[in-house]
């Protein structure tokens, strides 16, 4: 109890500012790894450090402490290559700071594109035609459109028709949207590794729940065999949707989605 007061007492104004910034980044780091994969690999790394931490301090074993001091900086070099996908979306998030300059075009270019797709989906649908269209938001996706190829053109229902037609060779890849424009088409997904139970989730729905799985994107995807429009968010999928429900939960998402990256 001395000692607490003792310490109590020496804290000052930039002791404070030393704790609060200490508190900040921890808080920061916890709240950008919360519901993902990566929170069972920390659970794993605190238990491991903690069982180790005992183990050196109460038992004197000299060559399994000599091994733990040389491994302190391969853990330190591990450590970014294991969050790499939580530290870049962290970064991605930064670097995006200034978006709330931009709000107008960008609640244009969203109600723009929210019409268009509903549009182009529910065509789709009523043609029984696939189709997987990714709507990037606050995460890139360049690692996806660096694999099809690049389009650049203004989002149409019309545009989405064309790509997803059987004959087509871009038909079977995903559509990345961003913004208002369809910025690549015959792009490749990374599949889920959830158990789905379900039989009717194809290659299609098991790579819209994957790239939702590893990014804040947006999936539309059509059934081929069926012709239902489905939706997936954060690996969670809803379906059976017509153009009117499509078009709302469109803006549900997307409105939240750009109040959090504003």
């Amino acid at each position: 109890m001395t000692n607490f007061l003792y310490a109590l007492s020496r804290l000052d104004w930039l002791s404070l500012l030393d704790i609060l910034l200490v508190a900040s980044i921890v808080y920061a780091g916890l709240y950008i790894i919360r519901g993902t994969p990566a929170v069972t690999l920390l659970r794993g790394l605190l238990l491991v450090v903690a069982v180790t931490a005992v183990l050196s301090s109460l038992l004197r074993l000299t060559a399994f402490n000599w091994l733990i001091r040389n491994s302190l900086p391969a853990l330190l070099v591990g450590i970014p290559v294991i969050f790499q996908p939580e530290l870049r979306r962290a970064l991605e998030r930064l670097g995006r700071a200034g978006r709330w300059l931009d709000r107008i075009t960008w609640q244009g270019e969203t109600q723009r594109a929210i019409i268009e797709i509903a549009k182009g989906a529910a065509s789709l649908s009523r043609q029984r035609l696939g189709a997987l269209i990714v709507i990037e938001q606050n995460t890139g996706l360049q690692q996806y459109i660096d694999t099809g190829v690049m389009i650049d053109g203004l989002l149409s229902a019309e545009l989405l028709e064309t790509i997803f037609f059987k004959n087509s060779a871009l038909h079977d890849m995903a559509v990345i949207v961003r913004g208002d424009h369809i910025i690549a088409a015959g792009c490749m997904l990374p599949l889920s590794e959830q158990e789905l139970a379900e039989r009717q989730y194809g290659t299609r729905h098991r790579a819209a729940i994957g790239v939702t799985e590893q990014s804040d994107a947006i999936c539309v995807v059509l059934s081929e065999e069926t012709g239902t429009i489905s939706i997936a968010r954060n690996g969670r999928m809803v379906r059976n949707l017509d153009e009117a429900r499509l078009r709302n939960i469109l803006q549900l998402f997307m409105r939240a989605d750009g109040r959090r990256g504003l």
